[in-house]
């Protein structure tokens, strides 16, 4: 397949580009910077692309969007967080729908933050929206992608958890404390953590390319953890103790009360049924302990 990827430069994206070609797939950067090769050129924020880029395209992987904890939530940014995600999933849908033997497959970013903050409730894709920011963020993200599902694309939207990689994200801003002998457990340590090895989120981007599935799909691995418990199985695989807890109030002054309560406090209990009942994928590390000895022992 020729497939075109955005948010190439990001964590998944990254990770998902090599992953694509080791499986015999071309891939297609689609970049706000100047293109080079095979690049396709485009400027969400201003809804502009080509209609005739994704000519002879396959499929799309849009991953595109503001870093949800890159700056602290003031109003100006969480408008940016809500506008990248719209207006460019908006962007790329039209693209699709406008294309000359365009994509028939559009996997588009969405997020378990759709939840909202439900303590132990389990939740899968059946599961309704939360009520909070975030929540309705992924709501107007995934309603984004509407003009392409008119149309008879094939859409899912990858709800996607934690995502685990010592390369970025939240396990690599942990690890240094953990290493020391500071990490621990996030206030109480009560809350759910749904996560997924950055092996798996790739690989089941790459198996829905091709699965026979649309609409919302959860990406987490199949067993959830708390973050108590998440502590104590990163302590015990780089054989450090966990017994210091952090206190609610600093990453809340660090980060603001909002900001720290969505991403550390509010936990989701998010199971993946759509990908192990009728997407049939099988995971490389379904539960923590062996994803973190495989991403932390390369």
């Amino acid at each position: 397949m020729r497939i075109a990827v955005t948010g190439s430069t990001g964590l998944i994206g990254s990770a998902l580009l090599p992953h694509l070609e080791s499986l015999g797939h071309e891939t297609v950067r689609v970049v706000r910077t100047d293109p080079t090769g095979s690049d396709i050129s485009w400027t969400p924020s201003e809804r502009r692309m080509d209609p005739h880029a994704l000519d002879g395209v396959d499929a799309v992987v849009h991953l595109a969007g503001a870093g949800i904890a890159d700056h602290r939530w003031t109003e100006e940014y969480k408008l940016e967080i809500r506008d990248s995600r719209v207006a460019g999933t908006e962007t790329i849908a039209q693209a699709i729908v406008s294309a000359d033997d365009g994509p028939t497959v559009f996997l588009s970013g969405s997020a378990i933050g759709i939840y909202g903050g439900r303590g132990g409730e389990e939740l899968d894709e059946q599961s309704s929206p939360g009520s909070d920011y975030l929540a309705s963020v992924v709501v107007d993200w995934e309603q984004a992608t509407e003009v392409a599902e008119d149309a008879g694309v094939r859409v899912v939207h990858l709800r996607t958890g934690i995502v685990l990689s010592a390369d970025g994200g939240a396990l690599k801003k942990q690890l240094p404390l953990f290493k020391i002998g500071l990490g621990g457990k996030m206030g109480s340590g009560e809350q759910w953590q749904s996560w997924i090895s950055i092996d798996d989120e790739v690989a089941a981007i790459a198996h829905l390319l091709e699965a026979d599935v649309s609409g919302p799909v959860n990406l987490t691995a199949p067993f959830p953890v708390t973050n108590a418990e998440f502590a104590d199985v990163v302590g015990a695989v780089l054989h450090r103790p966990t017994f210091l807890p952090v206190p609610k109030f600093a990453p809340r002054l660090l980060l603001g009360r909002e900001l720290a309560d969505s991403l550390l406090f509010d936990g989701q209990k998010v199971t993946p049924a759509v990908l192990q009942a009728d997407a049939d994928f099988e995971f490389r590390h379904p539960d923590l302990e062996s994803a973190l000895r495989a991403l932390l022992h390369r």
